[in-house]
Order: structure tokens, then C-alpha cells, then sequence
């Protein structure tokens, strides 16, 4: 009996031993690393998500119900449209040049010279005014937003504000947010009419059409279901990317390496919400 039960044991020790060697062996596996990147990839995308529909639903409740800071919204309008505002026309005139001077002469030799200007108009006003202005905010504003504030969660400044019992959400969110959905439309518009003008300029170099031949078939591009899609859109996207640029900067952790990382984040996220954001407007209102 005695026998029978170191045998057992000694079996057991032996197979704890071979399952520990296994488990080590499969650990340095290519195939484990490959799934425990993506199950990390897949926690981190929840709790980002997470985080950011709270930091969501505590400020549709603010801003209802929160003081607003005047002066600091106006600066942060003027962050947000003015500062912003020559990259962003730089971006979309570019943009314009670069699509109008490719199309403009493949359209005259099929015969389509006069519908150059409706085309363009169609895809600025729908498109390209919108989604380029969001990336050039996201670059530029949308960085600096979460830099700025994941430097005051490393540096503590955040803890302070709590323990002054003001409510970070009020203080940080609501004018940096709504700053965004105020002016985002604004950007968009302008861009959008500094787009079609400079698609005119490139179409008419490019080709003999007169810019009087373009404006004609412009108008006919143009309709208010385009102009007010547009500026849904400019709505969305501005407090799209103060919202996660902000919650991202939020939850920063871990000294000057976590301020990097934060703001990669946000910039990642913001990319992929606006182009989902995109897709969702061309599904309801165009197909």
C-alpha cells in the first residue's frame, strides 16, 4: 500500500513537472504571443471604449447642468477654429488641387468637361471638406488636447482639481467639447468653399474649361441636403475628437512614456471613430 501511494505521488510530481515545462515551452511559442497580443489589443479597445462612453454620458449631464466658463470656452474656440484654420484650408485646398487636376483632364477627353465643376462640388461639399478637415484637426488639435491634460493626470494637477472639489468633467470637458462642436461646422464650410475654388483653379489650368463653365455645372452639384449633412458632420466630428482626445489624455499613466502613448492613442482612435462616423452618414442619408 505504502508502495502504490509514493507511486502515485511520485507520478504526480512528474506530471506537474512536465505540465510546468509545457506550459513554459508554449509561453515562448509564436502562437502564444500572436493570441495574447490580440486578446491584449481586444482589452484595451473595451476599457478604451469603456472609458470613453463614461466620460460621454457624465458630460451630456454636464452640460446641462454645469456652469460654463465663458472665457475659457472662447479660448478654446479660438484653439480649436482659428489656430487651426490655415493647416486646415492648406490641407483641403491641397487636397482639391490634387483631385481636380487628375480628374479635369480625363473627364474632357470622355466629354464630361462640363459636369468637372459638379463633380467636384459633389465631392468637396460631401466629402472631402469634411473628412480632411477632421484629420487635419485631429493632427494638430486633437493631439495638443491629449498631451495637455494626460500631462496634468502625470504631474498630479488633475488630483489637485479634485481635491479643490471641482469636477474635472466641468472643468476640462465641457469647454474643450464643446468648443469642437461649435466650430468643427464652421471649419468645414469654409474649408469646403476654399476646396471647390481651388478645384476651379486646377481644373482650369489643367484644361481650356473657363471658370464660368465650372461655377455653371457647380450649382448644379450643390443641394441643402449636402449643405446640412455637411454640417451635421462637422458637429459630430468636432465633439468626436475633443471627447476622445480628451478621455485618452484622462487616463494617461506612467510619467513622459504614458503622455506619448496617450496621445498616439487618441489620435489612433479619433482616425478610426471619424471615418466609422463617415460611413454611418453615407449609409442613412446616401444609399
Amino acid at each position: 500500500m505504502e508502495f502504490l501511494i509514493k507511486l502515485t505521488l511520485n507520478n504526480i510530481l512528474n506530471y506537474n513537472k512536465a505540465m510546468r515545462a509545457l506550459q513554459k515551452y508554449y509561453k515562448q511559442s509564436a502562437t502564444y504571443k500572436i493570441f495574447s497580443g490580440v486578446f491584449a489589443l481586444l482589452e484595451d479597445f473595451l476599457n478604451t471604449l469603456g472609458q470613453i462612453t463614461i466620460k460621454g454620458l457624465q458630460l451630456l449631464k454636464a452640460l446641462f447642468t454645469a456652469h460654463i466658463d465663458k472665457k475659457e470656452l472662447i479660448e478654446q474656440c479660438d484653439r480649436f477654429g482659428i489656430s487651426s484654420l490655415p493647416i486646415t484650408l492648406s490641407i483641403v485646398g491641397m487636397t482639391s488641387i490634387i483631385v481636380a487636376s487628375q480628374v479635369a483632364n480625363e473627364m474632357v477627353k470622355q466629354g464630361g468637361g462640363h459636369f468637372i465643376g459638379l463633380l467636384m462640388t459633389m465631392l468637396i461639399v460631401r466629402e472631402v471638406g469634411s473628412i480632411m478637415s477632421g484629420f487635419a484637426i485631429i493632427s494638430m488639435i486633437g493631439s495638443s488636447l491629449a498631451s495637455e491634460i494626460a500631462t496634468m493626470r502625470v504631474t498630479e494637477q488633475i488630483d489637485a482639481i479634485k481635491v479643490l472639489k471641482v469636477n474635472p468633467v466641468e472643468y476640462l470637458f465641457v469647454p474643450r467639447v464643446l468648443s469642437g462642436i461649435l466650430m468643427m461646422p464652421v471649419i468645414v464650410i469654409i474649408a469646403s468653399v476654399v476646396g471647390v475654388l481651388a478645384g476651379a483653379v486646377a481644373s482650369t489650368l489643367t484644361t481650356d474649361l473657363s471658370f464660368r463653365a465650372y461655377f455653371e455645372s457647380a450649382w448644379l452639384g450643390i443641394y441643402m441636403k449636402d449643405l446640412g449633412v455637411s454640417l451635421l458632420k462637422g458637429l459630430t466630428f468636432g465633439g468626436t475628437i475633443a471627447l476622445i482626445s480628451c478621455t485618452c489624455g484622462y487616463y494617461a499613466s506612467g510619467g513622459a512614456k504614458g503622455v506619448g502613448l496617450a496621445t498616439t492613442k487618441a489620435v489612433v482612435w479619433s482616425f478610426v471613430a471619424i471615418v466609422i462616423w463617415d460611413m454611418i452618414f453615407a449609409i442613412i442619408f446616401f444609399f
